[in-house]
């Protein structure tokens, strides 16, 4: 009997010990997922949200000479018969047959301002483009980081199925030696199908996630991502989130929208101003001479308070309501800068905490009741219980590493302007 339990002791020892290492040890059979920063410069260049966005500021490039141009010219034919339906052209003086040219002018400004206008257009399409780059690169981002919480938990749980199921098996000898319950045998059987449980709801979230991610790099369905097994470690200065309320992309494109409401207004004020009209003509009248027609005209402001004014005042009130969205924006950029720095601080905090305390602590509890176990003082229930609290612990480690790279990811957004592709995504 001492050497069967001596026998079971190492047994268990040497299992427990196995699936602690496997636990700790990163698979090397899983295929890695490329780095996150490749990841964002797929999506930056294959997104077709952003494709969209690019392809209407190519539009917008294009419509800019268009909206200062002249209008163009009218050719008319003229016939001129004092004694129609009886054709006179040739014997009366006032009949003739001839050609005019008549070109409509704006007045000086006018087709400047109309180019000015659709310059700020562009601008604002741009820096709507530069917002959603930042966006779709914090999302890939954000997306990688949950992924790597995803693995590392199912990691985790694959080896702490290992090990419940030895665990399992150690307490069946140890019920059929009459040492143990069948209360004991019974539990871990429902540990086994309670992981079993959490690893498939864990496969179907990493493919949510996954399917999540192909759609901001387009992807073919079905496309797989290999294991995240780190993330980049993001340095953080903390000083610069004081810059989100003016580099945020959101605040920039309030800036352009308020660029194009000014140069609305200034259009709406030369549409005060009348237009002109030009033309010459040559009627033709036989054996008689020629006649020369000049003409010049320009438009009687009779519609002014109903057209004109009423459209200055919507430009004017247009404006007043881009620059309170504008304050708006810079409001929400300072706030949100300011929460992210708070949750980026308090998972770093939590991090260093689990490295340093709990993790370790986990570990120590664990070997103790291990030890326990194997002395014959102690249940192997407790060292599943103990095991479970380990895994948990690190599985919260990596929350913590994800929630912290997810922060600096957003602060990133905030306060580095522009179109990120060139830019890395940590500073290691």
């Amino acid at each position: 009997m001492r050497r069967r339990r001596w026998i079971l002791s190492l047994f268990t020892l040497m299992t427990l010990a196995g699936g602690i290492v496997r636990a700790a040890t990163p698979s090397s059979a899983a295929p890695a997922a490329p780095p996150v920063d490749d990841l964002v410069r797929e999506a930056l260049a294959r997104s077709p949200a952003l494709a969209a966005l690019r392809a209407q500021v190519r539009a917008s490039h294009e419509l800019e000479p268009a909206a200062g141009a002249p209008p163009d010219p009218m050719l008319e034919a003229m016939l001129q018969d004092v004694g129609f339906p009886r054709s006179t052209v040739g014997k009366e003086e006032m009949s003739m047959a001839g050609l005019e040219l008549r070109q409509d002018i704006r007045y000086p400004g006018k087709r400047g301002a109309a180019t000015d206008v659709a310059r700020a257009e562009t601008a604002a399409r741009e820096a709507d483009l530069a917002a959603a780059a930042a966006r779709v690169a914090a999302e890939v981002r954000s997306l990688y980081a949950d992924l790597y919480v995803i693995d590392r938990r199912g990691h985790e749980l694959h080896a702490a199925q290992e090990l419940v199921e030895l665990l399992a098996a150690t307490a069946a000898a140890r019920y059929a030696t009459g040492e143990a319950e069948q209360e004991a045998v019974l539990k871990a059987q429902l540990e086994v199908s309670r992981l079993g449980t959490e690893l498939d709801d864990l496969t179907a979230e990493r493919a949510a996630k996954v399917a999540e991610l192909g759609r901001w790099l387009d992807w073919p369905a079905g496309a797989a991502l290999g294991e995240v097994s780190e993330l980049p470690t993001a340095a953080l200065d903390a000083a610069a989130t004081a810059r989100a309320a003016d580099a945020a992309p959101e605040v920039l494109a309030g800036e352009a929208q308020v660029g194009v409401a000014q140069r609305r207004v200034h259009q709406a004020e030369l549409d005060l101003r009348p237009d002109f009209t030009a033309a010459a003509g040559v009627g033709l009248r036989g054996a008689l001479d020629p006649v020369v027609t000049l003409r010049l005209g320009v438009e009687l402001p009779v519609w002014r308070r109903r057209k004109q004014e009423p459209m200055l005042r919507a430009a004017r009130e247009s404006l007043g309501a881009a620059e309170h969205e504008l304050a708006d924006r810079r409001a929400q950029a300072r706030a949100e800068g300011t929460r992210l720095l708070a949750a980026w601080t308090a998972a770093d905090h939590q991090v260093i905490r689990l490295r340093e305390a709990v993790v370790p602590q986990s570990s120590a509890a664990l070997d103790a009741a291990r030890v326990s176990y194997l002395a014959g003082r102690g249940d192997f229930l407790t060292v599943v219980d103990d095991f479970n609290r380990w895994l948990e612990a690190r599985v919260e480690l990596a929350r913590r590493e994800a929630d912290r790279y997810i922060a600096w990811a957003e602060i990133e957004r905030l306060v580095a302007p522009g179109l990120p592709e060139n830019r890395q995504g940590a500073q290691p």
